[in-house]
């Protein structure tokens, strides 16, 4: 028995600079499955993405670890220095075989159906980041950002390019990009307690309800433990449900277990993992 990717359709550019290619898995031949594997710019690397991964006929023969493996042969070949495979919740098999290729559970993305303007606490309250803050919140967010990527198993090489990257490409204008609720949390005294970044519409979901997404959200250090990320989460909730939009969702690399405990308790639920591993 031979298994093999054979291209479905033709490579094609990404908006981001980067290639795709949908392709089919393939036993003697004949096409039992099928994947796609993109190569996404960081900085001056590419990383590769596995997704779509699907066998459709003759699972439990090891066709989806033999396809896997062919998909990061691709992505070597591409140039790729590391691979991600965004995996949905409800793929229990596709999760282990992840675990058994020697990848590791980096992120979590959570949802939640918004229901209505949760009440903030009394004492507090939420500032927008004007144009004379943002160098200073945006050098404070790719600081924690990075934080976060070495946690979760990057090289300090590749989280930086990737801190770079990612916010260039968020916030393409600064304080005044649309789409986006740049707010700080204030309380009596004049240093803010925390901060967030909302991006409105990140997306459209299958029902054609727009999605927000909550992009950071930061305690500073002098006044964790007290409650300031819940305010924070509830301020995000109520500025969606200003905008229109009832759905929200969230990134939340899973070694921050107080993070997750957090989202967890406030009714958002995992709709999919992110399990990543070097290539070269």
């Amino acid at each position: 028995m031979t298994i093999t990717l054979r291209p479905e359709s033709p490579e094609t550019p990404t908006a981001a600079g980067g290639r795709t290619r949908r392709w089919q898995i393939c036993v003697n031949g004949r096409p039992v499955g099928g994947l796609r594997t993109t190569a996404v710019p960081r900085g001056d690397r590419l990383w590769g993405e596995i997704a779509e991964l699907e066998v459709r006929s003759g699972r439990g023969r090891g066709r989806g670890t033999i396809a896997a493996l062919a998909a990061e042969e691709v992505l070597r070949g591409w140039g790729c220095v590391r691979v991600d495979a965004d995996i949905p919740e409800t793929a229990r098999i596709a999760r282990s075989l992840a675990v058994t290729l020697g990848y590791t559970e980096r992120m979590r993305n959570m949802i939640k159906r918004l229901d209505g303007p949760p009440a903030l606490p009394g004492g507090v309250a939420a500032r927008p980041i004007d144009e004379d803050a943002f160098p200073a919140w945006l050098a404070e967010a790719k600081a924690g950002y990075v934080s976060d990527l070495l946690a979760s198993g990057l090289g300090e090489e590749q989280a930086r390019a990737k801190a770079e990257a990612d916010h260039l490409k968020l916030l393409p204008q600064g304080a005044g990009t649309p789409g986006v609720a740049l707010r700080r949390l204030h309380g009596a005294g004049e240093e803010p307690l925390g901060s967030l970044w909302l991006a409105l519409r990140v997306r459209e979901l299958s029902d054609g309800a727009p999605l927000g997404w909550v992009m950071v959200v930061e305690v500073a250090d002098a006044h964790r433990g007290r409650g300031h990320g819940r305010t924070l989460m509830r301020l995000a909730e109520r500025e969606c449900l200003a905008a229109g939009v009832r759905d929200l969702g969230l990134n939340v690399f899973s070694g921050n277990e107080v993070a997750v405990r957090l989202y967890d308790s406030l009714g958002y639920r995992v709709t999919n993992r992110v399990y990543g591993k070097q290539l070269l």
